[in-house]
């Protein structure tokens, strides 16, 4: 547990690829929020956090959760405002000139691309309202005669450098395994908006009786199919890591052929793999058998089904 959250906090402290900790990915409103979980493989015990604002620490914040509330998740300013009170730092401003900048050139361009749909805006930016409900209705009835009206994900928003996760596994010498992920979530996100990072399952999953699974890509579609709880629950029915990996992204592609996502797996024993659709992906590896970080790059393998 100690290593996901130093693991974690130091992609938090490095900004990484702008999408993890403060000062990135800012919401239609200009905000950055945080989202993180930590989830302890050998009690199943998590903690996480959602949409949680004027706190940096992400993946700090997630475990205070898990040691301090017998709930899972907590979510906005109360989240911040419930690990302050138990010793995090803030409230704080997590935006940064970058975040306000890349939200102005936004708003330049007519608030586009972003995450509405079924929606007029009153000018190029808002406020919306509903199309009329008999417009949406004969859209719905084409849609349901068509075979790709499940795949209206908005995954063109999101590639590395406007969304992604740290997630992370660890298993320690006795085999036990945790898991944690931390991100400031999509660019341009409707405000509430919250992604898979902090849902168990879907961002990460652990259990020491057989591995661990850590996901990023387009949360919004990854969420619903909990692809890491379904990587673990594979491995236990026996299929290798590698295997389980791409299962989980066909079931998703299956029905959102357009999606963007990666898993990786690693089994109890430490044998590991990697999946993708729709990008490159990389994940690292440090075990006590090398003597510095490996780096494998996963190619989509996985052709539209």
């Amino acid at each position: 547990m100690d290593a996901v959250v130093e693991g974690c906090s130091a992609c938090e402290e490095l900004r990484c690829d702008g999408t993890v900790g403060p000062g990135g990915s800012p919401d239609e409103n200009g905000e950055t929020t945080i989202d993180a979980m930590i989830m302890n493989g050998v009690t199943m015990e998590v903690g996480a956090v959602a949409g949680m604002r004027y706190v940096s620490d992400g993946i700090k914040a997630a475990r205070l959760v898990m040691q301090h509330t017998e709930h899972t998740l907590l979510v906005g300013e109360h989240a911040s405002i419930f690990v302050i009170s138990m010793g995090l730092p803030g409230p704080t401003n997590l935006s940064s000139e970058e975040s306000i900048g890349k939200w102005i050139n936004w708003k330049k361009n007519n608030c586009q691309p972003n995450f509405r749909k079924n929606v007029l805006p009153i000018d190029s930016c808002g406020p919306y309202h509903p199309i009329s409900s008999t417009n949406l209705r004969e859209k719905e009835c084409l849609n349901s005669e068509s075979q790709a009206s499940l795949d209206e994900s908005a995954s063109y928003h999101f590639n590395l450098h406007n969304h992604d996760t740290i997630s992370m596994a660890v298993i320690d010498k006795l085999g036990h395994i945790a898991v944690g992920t931390s991100t400031n979530g999509a660019s341009f996100k409707i405000p509430g908006r919250v992604g898979d990072g902090p849902i168990v399952g879907s961002a990460a999953y652990a259990d020491t009786d057989v591995g661990a699974c850590g996901a990023t890509g387009d949360g919004d579609i990854m969420m619903r199919f909990l692809p890491c709880y379904q990587v673990v629950e594979s491995m236990r029915l026996g299929m290798e890591p590698k295997v389980a990996a791409q299962d989980a992204m066909v079931r998703i592609a299956r029905k959102y052929p357009n999606f963007v996502g990666a898993v990786f797996a690693v089994s109890k024993n430490g044998v590991h793999a990697g999946a993708c659709y729709g990008w490159t992906f990389q994940y690292s590896v440090r075990s006590a058998d090398t003597s510095d970080v490996q780096v494998y790059t996963v190619y989509p393998e996985i052709s539209q089904v």
